[in-house]
């Protein structure tokens, strides 16, 4: 069996049955996804629309798309047509629009709120404030095509050990508050350098590139 295949199902058995593996497909060429999909594999996320929009077109429609990149407001109309899950919500006006543009194909989008756990200036997220100020926002619960079901995030990359689990055992504590008030049900910490950490502190869904695929490939 090809290592790709091999590191997949060596992380699938290594982790509880009951935990995602959203394999990031960020520059990764198309036959590694379909590598992947051949033994089953059905969710990937990708950073970029453009990139995601030509990997849809190309692959079986059957996959779950999910984006967890930065959102560009302008290009939002162009995934809402088949998006799974959009991982990186971060202000109402994203949510407006999304809503706007699943109306017109008779969707409903589901969505996680991004939550900035750490400090470093690459990582991007909002406060639980802020977090707060949506989930109680009047706008959003008139919306008919959007559901914000759970909440994103990133810990540090250069972080000590004790100081990543102080960064997830704050997001796990807003998302069990969230989960009484709201029915929140997914957690999507945790990536190739910290998933184990994540799943420690209750992530339902793990992000892995590089420990899947390797070193990035161009498409």
């Amino acid at each position: 069996m090809k290592n790709l295949e091999c590191r997949f199902f060596s992380i699938k058995k290594s982790i509880p049955k009951n935990i995602e593996i959203l394999a990031v497909s960020k520059n990764q060429n198309l036959s590694s996804i379909e590598r992947l999909y051949q033994i089953g594999h059905r969710d990937f996320g990708e950073n970029y629309v453009q990139e995601m929009i030509q990997k849809y077109k190309k692959l079986p429609k059957d996959i779950r798309w999910h984006m967890i990149g930065v959102i560009q407001k302008n290009k939002l109309k162009y995934i809402v047509p088949f998006i799974h899950l959009i991982h990186s919500v971060q202000k109402i006006e994203h949510l407006q629009i999304i809503n706007k543009e699943a109306f017109k194909h008779n969707r409903v989008i589901k969505c996680l709120l991004q939550i900035k756990i750490c400090n470093e200036i690459s990582k991007t997220g909002i406060t639980n404030q802020e977090s707060d100020n949506i989930m109680n926002n009047d706008i959003y619960h008139h919306m008919k095509n959007v559901k914000i079901i759970g909440l994103m995030g990133m810990a540090s990359i250069h972080g000590s050990t004790q100081k990543i689990k102080h960064e997830f055992f704050s997001l796990k504590k807003l998302y069990k508050e969230y989960q009484i008030k709201y029915q929140h049900h997914i957690l999507s910490m945790g990536m190739s350098n910290d998933y184990p950490i994540a799943i420690e502190y209750g992530s339902t869904h793990i992000r892995l590139g590089t420990s899947l695929f390797g070193k990035r490939k161009l498409p």
